[in-house]
């Protein structure tokens, strides 16, 4: 049972079972997190830099953390009220499932800020890991708020008011364009970042593929990873090869309903495994 405690300004989480912070903050849905040799990690979201470990005990200890920020800002980025012990027996009930559950241990989906969710998975589009977090950085040093020591995500007015010429910075290629269509439309009220979580899936993903350079993968990305439509399913080439070998291309009936958070699982089994290679 998961059991807070906030004092010398750290919060201190017991309890807290299923949650591996590097499977969690480095398989490819954040990209802003990093650690030291100690496996201390660091990482800003919502325009907040965190400091936080898992101690030989289990302990979760999140440093300079308030009260306030835990309870209106980390407790839900980190998912901390999804029962995910109950999920993982439910999708184990396949015996494969079970293997990528038991290698995947402790992955949680994250409840990110969906502009920067959004922008960073158009800069995602055939990139590699070390290449998306250099455009990342280099957008917040350039267009980010300083914040004594770290640059904030730049907001979608601060982008949507760019040029090309401006974003060059960036070395982004082909997906400066997209980022720029994504911030107007999001400026201008043509997409609602803010309602997609209450349309239905299919809907919401429309609304994103409104955007130029959003397609498929893209939007379900962003409706997995911060706007909780859990069935969300981001297919690119990669999972759709290890759901043919895996499941014959389709997810067991008992995984649909977390088919994105059982996504998680496969894909992290299956790259770390090197299960596609043999």
């Amino acid at each position: 049972m998961l059991k807070t405690e906030f004092k010398n300004n750290n919060t201190y989480i017991f309890g807290l079972e299923e949650f591996d912070l590097p499977h969690t903050l480095d398989c490819g849905q954040a990209f802003r997190w990093v650690s030291d040799q100690n496996g201390k990690w660091s990482g800003v979201a919502f325009g907040k830099y965190l400091e936080l470990e898992k101690t030989k005990d289990g302990t979760i200890v999140l440093y300079n953390t308030t009260k306030e920020d835990y309870e209106n800002i980390w407790y839900d980025y980190f998912d901390l009220s999804r029962n995910y012990k109950e999920i993982v027996e439910n999708l184990s009930q396949n015996e494969v499932l079970k293997k990528a559950c038991e290698y995947s241990y402790g992955i949680r989906v994250l409840n990110q800020e969906p502009f920067e969710t959004l922008c960073s998975f158009i800069i995602s589009q055939n990139n590699n890991i070390k290449r998306i977090k250099g455009i990342i950085e280099r957008l917040c040093e350039n267009f980010g708020e300083y914040k004594n020591g770290y640059y904030a995500f730049p907001t979608a007015e601060k982008i949507a008011g760019l040029t090309l010429e401006d974003l060059a910075v960036l070395r982004s290629g082909f997906r400066a364009k997209y980022l720029l269509d994504a911030a107007k439309k999001v400026v201008n009220g043509e997409v609602d970042l803010q309602n997609l979580k209450n349309l239905p899936l299919d809907e919401a993903r429309t609304e994103l593929m409104k955007i130029v350079g959003v397609g498929p993968k893209v939007a379900d990305c962003c409706l997995l990873f911060s706007h909780r439509h859990t069935s969300a399913f981001p297919k690119d080439v990669w999972i759709k090869r290890a759901m043919e070998v895996l499941f014959n291309g389709e997810l067991p009936k008992n995984a649909q309903k977390y088919a994105g958070i059982a996504q998680q699982y496969i894909f992290f089994y299956a790259r770390d495994t090197k299960l596609l290679e043999e």
